[in-house]
């Protein structure tokens, strides 16, 4: 028997090509496409104004793939929720809900773990299982959203997995939850963050997109960002910094530089002064972001006093600069660490 084809990844374009080879009438792609992407069923038997016979054919062909939430953690702290969630194969991804004023964000994973190897993620720790298709990233938010039973305002793809070495699925994600047939999600409200692949950030700056671009520089010279970071031996800080202003250039969208703090790794005035020499001229904003502490790295925090010396630095040479509010820390925030005790199984899947 066939592998059932991944309905809820199709556009509503491709949808209407599925349905005329079916030999259906176009405008039933509409409705189905709506069953999926704004009531956001889970089974076509849902569908209710869609025929039986038509539901039943299908169920013999497609399937609605979604993510089954295992298991939600809610930080006593500041109402963060920490959602594991187990994806067609058995393996397990994170997702997590945080609430501010301005509304409800949710950081999706894009992949199931991470081939890139940065020191600080524990997502990297057991390697890269799988892509995530976009149906299982807009499952992402059609689950939570289902959960709190509320709407999501803002997206950022900062979970586990580097965006762009899932390029295809992650722009096919972004075309659909932004689709007015859909979720019809701004595009400015939808933030992506990557190692720094050069190639598929030009890429991606010739689709025009609207997107925050958020760049994980965490070192300000090639030397030390190769301790942290193996992707910087492929591509030097200069080439990465190249395709960012190209990036701008095409879109206009300001840059975010995110950058790690590691204590007696880059957090000394020198690197900050070499920070502000590599930004400076650039339409951009810093975030600084004091390491998760994870125990198979031996990487710690530096002190309050030390991320706060660091960003004076920056504010004194008129960079954008804030500190990344922690949290969830209660929950064990850090990408990948709860993941990988489900995957070891200290974390029992119910």
């Amino acid at each position: 028997m066939s592998e059932l084809k991944d309905i809820k990844s199709y556009n509503l374009k491709e949808l209407k090509e599925e349905l005329t080879k079916m030999g259906e009438k176009p405008f039933r792609a509409g409705q189905i496409y709506r069953w999926l992407h704004v009531e956001t069923v889970r089974s076509f038997d849902e569908m209710t104004n869609i025929s039986k016979s038509l539901r039943e054919k299908l169920s013999r062909e497609y399937e609605i793939r979604n993510v089954n939430q295992i298991q939600v953690l809610v930080s006593k702290i500041d109402g963060t929720r920490k959602y594991i969630s187990e994806i067609k194969g058995g393996s397990v991804i994170e997702s997590v809900l945080m609430r501010y004023h301005h509304g409800n964000s949710v950081c999706i994973s894009t992949q199931s773990g991470c081939r890139m190897g940065c020191k600080f993620c524990a997502s990297t720790l057991k390697g890269l299982d799988r892509n995530l298709t976009p149906s299982e990233m807009l499952d992402e938010i059609y689950s939570i959203e289902r959960d709190i039973n509320e709407k999501v305002s803002n997206i950022v793809l900062m979970g586990s997995g580097e965006p762009l070495d899932n390029f295809d699925n992650v722009t096919k994600f972004i075309e659909m939850i932004t689709d007015e047939n859909g979720k019809n999600l701004s595009q400015r409200n939808i933030t992506l963050s990557t190692c720094g692949i050069v190639p598929n950030i030009k890429r991606l700056a010739d689709m025009h997109p609207q997107i925050t671009l958020a760049l994980s520089l965490h070192a300000s010279d090639d030397e030390t960002r190769k301790k942290l970071m193996p992707i910087a031996y492929k591509y030097s800080i200069n080439e990465i910094l190249d395709a960012c202003v190209y990036y701008f250039n095409k879109t206009k969208r300001r840059i975010t530089f995110e950058y790690s703090l590691v204590a007696g790794v880059n957090d000394n005035t020198e690197e900050a002064l070499k920070l502000v020499g590599l930004v400076k001229g650039i339409n951009c904003h810093v975030n600084l972001i004091p390491v998760n502490p994870i125990k198979e790295r031996k990487m710690t925090q530096p002190d309050k006093a030390a991320v706060q010396h660091f960003k004076s630095i920056l504010e004194k040479n008129k960079i954008n600069v804030t500190i990344r509010r922690e949290m969830g820390r209660d929950i064990n925030g850090a990408c990948g660490q709860l993941r990988n005790e489900v995957m070891s199984g200290k974390i029992l899947k119910d």
